[in-house]
């Protein structure tokens, strides 16, 4: 029981009464600057009351799902999802269950998240992924892709979700980031041919609906740059999959010089006109993660009971893509 404390994840309770009160939880001590404490109230609706009786009926929630065994009651875990809802309960409730279902039907790309893992350790060691130091200004955590990097020859995708996954869940946790979101930023230049054999559709298809419905981020902008022309059909198979609102958030650029006008180069690392090598952010947040490590893996001692109707909560009933999706891609527009 006391492991179980430390990290966070708790055998669920018997409801009594008393856990929709929050006495039998760690009080909640925000960190927000007052700027973000604003951000949330205007953008999430969010203040003291709203996120003391959210909390509270979420805590509830989870003491009478049927099949949630262990899961993380912390108010720093639950807000994760509470503010990518915009506070909305029932739908934090359904995007926490889609989580927990995917982490377990999914172990390949979701546990054991560990940094010390050699793969994933070459993987990040390359550059191949790496949140910038300084956030941008709108105070945003920008996470930067590098596809050069990653040898599709070498390692699988199940290898990249896995490293992808492991950077989320370093960041999920803080509360700056819950609340102004993230920004994707993908340089393109040395994606290979490889790429386009790394994915089947199925997959494809079911790690878009992971990002948009089962991740707790609030994916504010994707930047894309350098996309080779043989990668624009894959890469807008993939668009054409997302919401339309995640639509609408997406940049595409010709070249950097075109993604320096929307993203500060000071903050970019020195190779794309920044000052801080990108080597340097990366040992920098390595020695973040490996603070984390225990953390992150007491993830996996979350349960949910899988049922039946679990592929149908995540989406994954109705097969392969439809063939009809396939060359009939949405045009990018380029900046």
């Amino acid at each position: 029981m006391l492991a179980m404390l430390e990290t966070g994840v708790m055998q669920k309770p018997e409801l009594d009464g008393s856990a929709s009160n929050g006495e039998d939880y760690d009080p909640y001590v925000c960190s927000l600057s007052p700027e973000m404490k604003l951000l949330a109230k205007e953008d999430l609706h969010e203040d003291d009351n709203i996120r003391r009786q959210a909390l509270a009926q979420f805590r509830e929630w989870i003491a009478k799902h049927p099949h949630i065994k262990k899961c993380r009651t912390d108010a720093i875990f639950l807000l994760r999802f509470l503010r990518c809802r915009k506070f909305s309960v029932p739908s934090a409730c359904e995007m926490l269950e889609r989580y927990l279902t995917l982490r377990q039907v999914n172990p390949h790309w979701f546990q054991n998240l560990d940094i010390n893992d050699p793969a994933i350790n070459e993987i990040f060691d390359a550059g191949y992924l790496v949140p910038l130091p300084q956030r941008d200004a709108a105070g945003r955590k920008v996470i930067f892709s590098v596809a050069g990097a990653f040898d599709p020859y070498k390692f699988t995708s199940a290898q990249m979700v896995r490293v992808h996954s492991m950077i989320c869940e370093s960041l999920l946790d803080e509360e700056d980031s819950q609340v102004s979101g993230y920004v994707h930023v993908n340089d393109e230049s040395g994606m290979n041919m490889g790429f386009v054999s790394l994915w089947s559709l199925t997959d494809l298809r079911n790690i878009v609906k992971t990002i948009q419905n089962s991740t707790p981020m609030r994916h504010k902008e994707t930047h894309f740059v350098n996309i080779p022309h043989y990668a624009n059909r894959v890469i807008e198979l993939a668009v054409s999959m997302l919401s339309e609102k995640l639509k609408k958030r997406i940049i595409v650029h010709k070249n950097v010089e075109s993604l320096r006008s929307k993203i500060d180069p000071a903050i970019l690392p020195k190779e794309y006109g920044g000052t801080v090598p990108l080597a340097d952010m990366i040992k920098e947040f390595k020695a973040k993660i490996q603070q984390r490590r225990a953390a992150i893996l007491a993830l996996d001692d979350m349960q949910i009971e899988i049922t039946k109707d679990s592929a149908k909560l995540l989406g994954h009933d109705s097969g392969d893509i439809d063939a009809g999706v396939v060359g009939s891609f949405r045009k990018l527009e380029v900046d």
